[in-house]
């Protein structure tokens, strides 16, 4: 059986290996060789991406849709998509999903990878149900985790949940890269045993298991896996793709891909990430401590910037620490967006305050009061009570609580649009989601579409150091020579010799500090 391959290239990856970054313009030039691999489908929307096109890089997100449509119309068009939350921060109704779901569609969207924070199925259906109806792909999620209240039996019931809601594939979501190579054997084993479904998976390399997890699951069924093109890939990130397509070459489960293709593509990826080198998380290699905290790839990037700006980059495995206890006060969430940036920042207030829940967020007293779905076990049951003041928890569907409001918020935004005299879209109701998921952010991309100033400046590409030499390296001198981020002074005495090499600073902090040149006619030299 021949496995397909989504590349998660023009999303997910750079979402997880620079916060999300990767501009339209670094991604059409390529985007004619990406649609000739052949790839099952390939991830290029939905996340963050609609978030930090707005709220940072000054795109239309609507605009990249249409656009990478335009160049790649042979590849299907993956997103993620969360469910009730669509791709903001609360659930929405109905009427707004469906609309949301529509316009995707309309805009080029093929494939919809649909999840919900809580694994809670009823927080899935309005959004598979709008994604069939409007004749697109509908793929249901089981978001997982491992806890002492998930089992086997867990994702086998949530699957025929989903089965039942109606769904064209099924998709294990691996956000933190804790599935062992022998978990995902069995739960693709067993799957596949019991229903008739497409299945996909997903895993991150954070924890250096991906490559097996995804071997194993095809030797157990599974049709399809993501994986990143190799110069966008590990760390944080996906398992590489030519890795893969190599490992199954010749056999029974051959991709049929050309890694030649996949070489050039590589190659261009491997320039353009060097722009974004500002954006780039600490990780090298692999991260053990995530098989505990279960911290998702993009959360990582975020808690230790997030961390840094508060001058607590020191905090960072106080944190780590923290999150699992959270997680466990909050009934054993999974740790995929939201929920992993409300425990995450939970666990951040838990440290700084330096008493456990001094300070309640708002978003995690939401989860404890039953606003985001249920929870796989009851939430700590004295903190329900601390948010509740006396009320009681919300047991239904939450978005069962909301009346419809697409009308209310598409005149809101036609009047508001009026007043600072905003021109809206062609197609006006793309602008009325955007500010319907981002009130605030959303009205000043609107203000400032066409404002470059108004948002992060284009990135570059940091500067290569040049290596200076000496015209007479045989003559006596003074230098300083910096090696592996450490400066040492090196006198040269007449005819080449060394007669002294000392060190420059005292030992390095973190960061490498270039060293002062020394009086004299010292020559600054970098190795």
């Amino acid at each position: 059986m021949t496995i397909a391959i989504t590349d998660v290239v023009l999303r997910d990856a750079h979402q997880s290996l620079f916060a999300t970054r990767l501009r339209l313009d670094d991604m059409l030039p390529i985007a004619a060789q990406l649609d000739d691999v052949g790839y099952g489908s390939l991830e290029c929307w939905g996340g963050a991406t609609f978030d930090a096109c707005i709220r940072f890089l000054g795109e239309d997100p609507w605009l990249r849709l249409r656009e990478l449509k335009k160049a790649m119309p042979k590849t299907p068009l993956q997103m993620l998509l969360r469910g009730q939350n669509l791709l903001g921060y609360r659930h929405y109704a109905d009427d707004v999903v469906e609309r949301f779901v529509e316009r995707a569609v309309k805009n080029g969207m093929d494939v919809f990878r649909v999840f919900d924070a809580m694994n809670d199925p009823r927080n899935m259906k309005a959004a598979l149900q709008a994604v069939r109806s409007h004749g697109a792909h509908a793929q249901g999620t089981l978001s997982y985790t491992t806890s002492p209240a998930h089992t086997l039996q867990t994702w086998l019931d949530l699957t025929e949940q989903l089965l039942e809601t109606g769904v064209d594939s099924i998709a294990i979501k691996d956000m933190s890269g804790i599935l062992t190579p022998m978990a995902a054997y069995e739960l693709v084993s067993e799957i596949k045993k019991r229903f008739e479904v497409r299945l996909h998976l997903h895993c991150h390399a954070t924890t250096g298991m991906a490559e097996m997890a995804l071997l194993k699951a095809i030797e157990a069924g599974v049709d399809g896996v993501d994986t990143a093109i190799s110069s966008m890939s590990a760390t944080y990130g996906h398992p590489a793709t030519e890795a893969l397509v190599a490992t199954l070459a010749g056999t029974q489960h051959d991709t049929g891909l050309d890694i030649l293709k996949l070489e050039n593509i590589a190659a261009y990826f491997r320039e353009v990430r060097k722009k974004y080198h500002a954006f780039e998380g600490q990780l090298k290699g692999y991260d053990s401590r995530i098989l505990v905290a279960q911290v998702p790839g993009g959360m990582l990037t975020n808690l230790e910037s997030q961390l840094k700006q508060q001058n607590a980059a020191d905090k960072l495995d106080q944190v780590l620490a923290e999150i699992p206890r959270v997680r466990e006060d909050l009934g054993f969430i999974p740790l995929v967006t939201p929920t992993s940036q409300i425990v995450g920042t939970q666990a951040v207030l838990n440290v700084l305050t330096g008493e456990r829940y001094k300070t309640i967020a708002k978003e995690t007293a939401g989860i404890l009061k039953g606003e985001y779905g249920h929870t796989p076990v009851p939430v700590n049951a004295a903190l329900q009570a601390r948010v509740l003041e006396g009320g009681a928890p919300v047991t239904c569907r939450p978005a069962d609580l909301l009346k419809p409001e697409l009308a209310e918020l598409e005149a809101d935004v036609r009047r508001q649009a009026q007043e600072k005299g905003i021109t809206l879209a062609g197609n006006a109701i793309d602008d009325v989601l955007t500010v319907a998921l981002f009130p605030q952010i959303g009205l000043k991309f609107l203000e400032n579409r066409h404002n470059p100033a108004a948002f992060e400046p284009l990135p570059q590409a940091e500067a290569a150091q040049p290596v200076a030499k000496a015209e007479k390296p045989a003559a006596s001198g003074i230098y300083t020579v910096e090696v592996e981020g450490k400066a040492f002074v090196v006198k040269v005495s007449d005819g080449g010799d060394i007669s002294q090499l000392t060190a420059a600073v005292p030992a390095a902090s973190s960061a490498p500090v270039q060293a002062a040149a020394p009086a004299g006619a010292g020559t600054p030299v970098t190795a």
